[in-house]
């Protein structure tokens, strides 16, 4: 495996709203594709595999390759694994059991300024939720049961911003560097 990179793939969108990707058969498309060493985490759409290529020549091949197999609008993020643990170990907020802890990957500055924009609005608590920028992502801790009504949530739920993010939990990155 000289010359390969080790790279994780966070898929935006499966196994929600419709969109049903089983893992083992998102493992055969990336297995397809020429990667190896591929192993997905969870069934939230998160692939690790190793390849020579670049992270960009990465995406292309993986977007291109679920929309004609699943037959949906597919959005990948690639990144490398190093890239992904340096992201989790600069995670700024403490860590509760009665809270979420999320990383939402953002290649857009747009979308992370108008994600980010939400600490403006009126209303916004951040006794109740907290959010900072990190290196390409925005860090978010709200408390559980509280995702989708919170403004962070809200704001990641416009479909403008689909193709730009994708939203983990701590813990879920945590696995996908094991």
């Amino acid at each position: 495996m000289t010359g390969m990179t080790r790279y994780v793939g966070l898929l935006r969108g499966v196994n929600v709203g419709g969109v049903t990707v089983k893992m083992a058969d998102l493992a055969d498309l990336v297995r397809g594709l020429g990667y190896e060493d591929v192993r997905t985490v969870l069934a939230s759409g998160n692939v690790l595999f190793s390849t020579g290529e670049d992270a960009a020549t990465a995406k292309t091949r993986l977007e291109a390759a679920l929309r004609e197999r699943f037959g949906y609008e597919a959005w990948v993020h690639v990144l490398t694994q190093e890239a992904v643990a340096a992201i989790a170990a600069a995670y700024p907020f403490p860590r509760a059991a009665d809270r979420h802890a999320y990383v939402v990957f953002v290649v857009d500055d747009a979308t992370r300024a108008a994600i980010l924009g939400v600490r403006e609005q009126p209303g916004f608590d951040p006794a109740f939720e907290q959010v900072e920028e990190g290196d390409g992502v925005v860090y978010w801790s709200v408390p559980k049961g509280s995702t989708l009504g919170s403004a962070t949530g809200k704001a990641q739920g416009s479909s403008r911003h689909k193709q730009w993010l994708t939203t983990r939990n701590l813990n879920t990155l945590e696995k996908l560097l094991r």
